[in-house]
C-alpha cells in the first residue's frame, strides 16, 4: 500500500545521506554548541520555547519523529525523563554513544508498541507532516500519553485567510485556476510525503471526538533556516535582517492580519491545573475549553 512505500522511503532517507557509523558520529561531533548567538540555533529555540510551560516538572516524555534526538536532549537538560523514538534508529543509536540521548527506540508513529498512558507527554515536532496517515498516529500518541500531546507543525493558512477562503470557494469549480492562486495547494517533499499542515479547528474536533477537556494553541514564526545558518551570528548584517523579518511577522500575526508560520498545539488528555494555565497564557497560548459530551456519562 502507498503508506507502506511512503514509510519504507523515509527509513531510509538518513542513511542515504550519512551512511556509516562514522559518518553519523562525526555529524555530531562537527555540530556547534547550543550557542544562542547562532542563527540556526536561535530558530531552534522558539520551536523549543513552545515547550517551556510543560516542562517544569520532573515527567516522562516520548519524542515522536525524533531522528537526531535532539528533541529528547533538550527535554532532558530541562530535568525531565525522555525517550527518543524514530522510524529508524541507526541515527539514534549513535546519538546515546554521543550522550545526546539515554534511550531510544525504532518506532512507527501509527502503531507504538507502548502501553496506555506510558508517559506523561508525548512530542511530535516537525515531523507530524511527514505522516502518510497522520490521524493515525495522532490517536496513537494520544494513546500512550498520560497528560497530553504537544504537536508542533507548520500551520495551514485557509481558515485563518477569509480571503483566501473566499477565492477558493469562488474558483472551487475550476481546479487548475484555483491551482495557480494557491500555488502550494498540493506539496510534496522529496523523502516521498505530502505537507500535512495542521490547523487549530482540526485539533478542536479531535479532542471533541474523544471527550477531551483541553487544547492549547501558540502561533510562532521560527521559519527562517537557510542553508549557511549554523555559521551566521544574529549580531551580524544577515542575521539583523532575519530577526527583523521576524519582527515584522509577529506584528502581522499579532494583530491578526497573517496565521503563524507554525502552530504549537497542546492536547490535553486530563485537565491541566490553573497554576499550569496561568503558565501556558503568559507565553502565549490561547486555551481552548472542550464541553463534555452530554450524552456519556
Amino acid at each position: 500500500m502507498f503508506h507502506d512505500q511512503s514509510y519504507e522511503l523515509h527509513s531510509g532517507w538518513y542513511n542515504q545521506h550519512f551512511p556509516t557509523a562514522a559518518s553519523k558520529s562525526a555529524f555530531y561531533k562537527q555540530r556547534k554548541p547550543a550557542d544562542e548567538k547562532i542563527l540556526s540555533n536561535w530558530l531552534q529555540q522558539l520551536f523549543f520555547d513552545c515547550l517551556s510551560p510543560v516542562l517544569e516538572g520532573k515527567a516522562s516524555w516520548l519524542t515522536i519523529g525524533d531522528a537526531y534526538g535532539f528533541d529528547a536532549q533538550y527535554i532532558l537538560s530541562k530535568g525531565n525523563k525522555a525517550l527518543a523514538t524514530d522510524l529508524n534508529a541507526d541515527f539514534l543509536a549513535i546519538a546515546r554513544q554521543e550522550g545526546i540521548v539515554e534511550q531510544y527506540a525504532a518506532e512507527n508513529a501509527e502503531k507504538l508498541s507502548f502501553v496506555d498512558d506510558g508517559f506523561d507527554y508525548v512530542l511530535c515536532k516537525e515531523s507530524y507532516h511527514h505522516f502518510p496517515r497522520p490521524y493515525a498516529a495522532l490517536y496513537e500518541m494520544m494513546r500512550v500519553a498520560k497528560q497530553g500531546i504537544v504537536v508542533i507543525e507548520p500551520q495551514d493558512p485557509v481558515s485563518k485567510m477569509p480571503l483566501l477562503l473566499s477565492l477558493i470557494n469562488i474558483f472551487s469549480s475550476n481546479n487548475k485556476l484555483l491551482n495557480k492562486i494557491w500555488k502550494n495547494r498540493f506539496s510534496f517533499e522529496p523523502v516521498g510525503n505530502f505537507i500535512y499542515k495542521v490547523s487549530e479547528r482540526e485539533f478542536e474536533k479531535f479532542a471533541a471526538g474523544l471527550n477531551l477537556p483541553m487544547v492549547a494553541f501558540k502561533q510562532v514564526n521560527p521559519n527562517f533556516y537557510f542553508k549557511g545558518a549554523d555559521a551566521i551570528n544574529i549580531e551580524s548584517k544577515s542575521g539583523k535582517v532575519i530577526r527583523m523579518k521576524k519582527w515584522l511577522l509577529d506584528q502581522l500575526v499579532r494583530f491578526k492580519l497573517l496565521p503563524g508560520q507554525v502552530l504549537s498545539t497542546i492536547v490535553f488528555k486530563q485537565m491541566p491545573d490553573k497554576d499550569l494555565q496561568s503558565k501556558l497564557e503568559k507565553s502565549g497560548y490561547r486555551l481552548v475549553l472542550i464541553p463534555k459530551n452530554p450524552y456519556i456519562k
